[in-house]
């Protein structure tokens, strides 16, 4: 069974979402069967961004011809601190065998990015506590936890315009070409949050003399990445909504469909130089047959503090300033307020899910979370009192 029975580092917020300002704080868990010799034990509270991705070039001419594999990076630290829980540090003492805890604080500091995982780029938060054993192999355990920045969509004065685009293609049929296609695509406003509904509203008509197989509107999230020397950039769909197929000389007309904002990282991350985030909603419209997409891109803004005149459509009187659960009201968090009212969010795993967080230098006896995904605040409306 070995002299270590538990090494495990627990969170006094259940969330695990915290804010920039905001404390942590928990307590380190040590179950030994027998005592231990040890230098100590230490935990490293740990935030920074990380991007890296290879590429393949070839390079020289015949025999000489070769692929080299290109490496691009850049890092950036928000902080690396380590505390001294137990024992000198550098001389040895021994942990008596039994239960123990370690509780500890730690603040925040302002202005950090949101967290973010991708399998290019991360913007990552974690705890590392390791038992310091001299001329043997180290005890590690970690966790993961997420720090969501204010992107306060009420601070953003195109948040609440309406956006509006159209487009228009003419295809081709055998030798001739055929009529155009053409499209209006607008939405009430630019700003949202996760678990806000997007009201998608078109009108597509086809004079061509093709069928059109399918119209679709994608929220599309896209990441650009920047290394040392190169950038990156990558798009991935977030949300879907078709309709079906126009006949060649007909039309379709969207009224209102409902698209929902799943739980996504803020636009811009904010506080972060080598990754941006952006979101594109672009109705597309597909042509049976050889032939591009019609394409209308519209950029939307998405928050983490909901428009005021959204909170007021389902929470009309007056509320009080509520907070999540084990967690500071939102108008405590150094460097940003809540800039009225707000009913409490609750918090939902990124759309993408879970990836593997060992790092480079993780060995592979690291213990606690192994895979992790960022949770974001979600409002869910359809919780509100009103009917």
């Amino acid at each position: 069974m070995g002299k270590l029975n538990a090494f495990l580092i627990t969170l006094n917020n259940p969330h695990l979402v915290y804010f920039a300002g905001q404390t942590i704080d928990g307590y380190v868990t040590v179950e030994l069967n027998d005592a231990m010799k040890m230098r100590g034990v230490r935990l490293q509270f740990l935030g920074h961004a990380r991007v890296h991705w290879t590429e393949t070039h070839q390079t020289g001419s015949g025999k000489n011809r070769r692929t080299e594999t290109r490496h691009y990076s850049s890092s950036e630290t928000y902080f690396n601190f380590e505390l001294l829980l137990f024992g000198p540090g550098n001389d040895s003492t021994h942990l008596q065998a039994g239960h123990h805890t370690y509780p500890f604080s730690f603040l925040l500091p302002p202005n950090l990015p949101s967290s973010y995982e991708s399998h290019i780029g991360n913007v990552r938060y974690s705890l590392k506590a390791k038992i310091d054993k001299p001329w043997k192999f180290d005890h590690k355990t970690q966790k993961m936890f997420t720090v969501v920045s204010m992107l306060d969509l009420n601070q953003q004065p195109s948040a609440t315009v309406a956006v509006q685009g159209e487009n228009e293609k003419n295809l081709c049929c055998l030798c001739c070409k055929s009529g155009p296609i053409h499209a209006l695509f607008r939405v009430d406003r630019a700003g949202y949050v996760p678990g806000d509904t997007i009201y998608l509203n078109a009108e597509i008509s086809n004079h061509s003399t093709r069928r059109m197989k399918a119209s679709r509107v994608r929220l599309i999230m896209t990441t650009v990445y920047h290394a040392t020397t190169k950038s990156r950039t990558e798009r991935k769909d977030v949300a879907m909504v078709n309709k079906g197929e126009i006949s060649p000389g007909g039309s379709v007309t969207w009224s209102g469909e409902p698209m929902v904002v799943p739980a996504v990282p803020p636009s811009y991350l904010v506080g972060c130089s080598i990754i941006d985030i952006r979101y594109i909603l672009q109705l597309e419209v597909d042509p049976a047959g050889p032939g591009f997409d019609l394409e209308v891109p519209l950029e939307v803004i998405v928050g983490t503090i909901p428009l005021r005149q959204v909170v007021q459509q389902y929470y009309p009187m007056p509320q009080p300033t509520l907070s999540p659960p084990s967690a500071p009201p939102l108008s405590q968090p150094a460097g940003a307020s809540a800039p009225f009212n707000l009913p409490p969010p609750s918090y939902a795993e990124c759309v993408f899910g879970k990836v593997g967080v060992r790092e480079d230098e993780d060995s592979d006896h690291m213990g606690g979370d192994v895979d992790f995904a960022p949770s974001y605040a979600y409002y869910d409306w359809s919780k509100s009192n009103v009917r």
